[in-house]
């Protein structure tokens, strides 16, 4: 595991007499002296500086830190199996005790199942997936509302001849990509929207699908979009992680285009802005900063579980800061329309790649 500026010290091993390290520098570095809490960060794996999901959440810690005075520690575990023992040494903390500990992604889950009902004074928070628990407030999203915008932009955009920075798209291309992490019902949400928009922009396009089976191998991402760039495909939207780093590295090798995820990745991943079309962004850190001012509020909810979508700013579909003023107006309008269509129930999303 990553210990960095504000990270959790001792080995995996010690079930008892943690030892927390306070942060080093200005806000979260404090001691915590006047703080109005302090919140322990479990990011997913992969880590921070991916571009995406944890610096996302990362957003919210660090707007939290700003706004409300708290002081936040982070830790950054390699992999799923230190999940478990992170959580736990937050919550048997007492110099300093946390108020809230923040659970990053899926995967978490299980462990945090286990260790809610061993730490029921424990306040979590859980994003990504819904634990059972009146010590856990749980925030999901509605990604397959985000992923069905970008779809029908890459449906629409690939049927077209277009250039713009370093890609391009031919009008004769029938399909497009999609690349996932690890294969799970979360990561099928983006591609079900995904495919689902696509084949609304148009029943000649297919969407070629490769999981990885990781958040964090960038090479594996990069053989992927790769193999479906040379099998015609001129855009791949990723919701991989910091794997989906290989996706663009790959559509600018092949002069294609791709889309990003969870950030707006024309600017965290800004090497890559020539690009990268367009992100669905997930607004992590809103969940993050929600549940870290619940608390400070003292209106945290232990057992309700939140879902945010378009209607609540949980999801969105940005262009790309270079690419963005490029795109053809009367596409961009479309895409408009169709979200607030969305909003008001006109369209319905499915969750499933089966029913896209």
């Amino acid at each position: 595991m990553q210990f960095d500026r504000r990270t959790l010290l001792g080995g995996l091993g010690a079930a008892t007499a943690t030892t927390l390290a306070g942060c080093i520098g200005g806000g979260g570095g404090s001691d915590g002296g006047d703080t109005a809490a302090r919140i322990g960060m479990v990011y997913a794996t992969g880590g921070l500086g991916d571009g995406s999901f944890n610096d996302q959440a990362q957003t919210g810690a660090v707007r939290a830190e700003e706004e409300l005075s708290i002081a936040y520690d982070e830790s950054q575990p390699d992999s799923v199996s230190e999940f478990g023992t992170l959580q736990q040494q937050y919550a048997q903390s007492t110099d300093p005790a946390y108020d809230l500990v923040c659970c990053i992604g899926f995967l978490q889950a299980d462990s945090l199942t286990e260790n809610a009902g061993e730490y029921p004074d424990q306040q979590f928070m859980i994003v990504d997936s819904v634990v059972d628990a009146d010590n856990v407030g749980s925030y999901v999203f509605r990604e397959h509302e985000g992923s069905f915008l970008v779809g029908l932009l890459a449906g629409r955009l690939t049927t077209m001849s277009f250039s713009a920075g370093a890609g391009s798209t031919a009008s004769d291309s029938t399909n497009v990509g999609f690349v996932g992490g690890r294969e799970s019902d979360l990561i099928k949400r983006f591609e079900a929207g995904y495919t689902a928009g696509v084949k609304y922009a148009s029943d000649d396009v297919d969407v070629q699908t490769a999981y990885v089976g990781d958040f964090n191998d960038p090479s594996g991402g990069q053989e992927a979009a790769i193999s479906m760039f040379d099998s015609g495909a001129d855009i791949v939207y990723h919701a991989a992680g910091n794997t989906g780093t290989g996706v663009f590295q790959a559509a600018q090798e092949a002069g294609k285009f791709a889309i990003g995820v969870d950030r707006d990745q024309s600017v965290t991943k800004s090497s890559y802005s020539d690009v990268i079309l367009a992100s669905m962004v997930k607004r992590v850190d809103n969940a993050v900063f929600s549940a870290v001012d619940d608390v400070v509020n003292d209106n945290f909810e232990g057992g309700a579980t939140t879902a945010l979508g378009l209607d609540q700013d949980g999801v969105e579909a940005v262009y790309g800061q270079e690419l963005g003023s490029e795109l053809p107006q009367e596409l961009t309008d479309e895409v408009s329309t169709a979200r607030e269509d969305i909003i008001a129930g006109d369209i319905s999303v499915p969750t499933d790649p089966n029913d896209a």
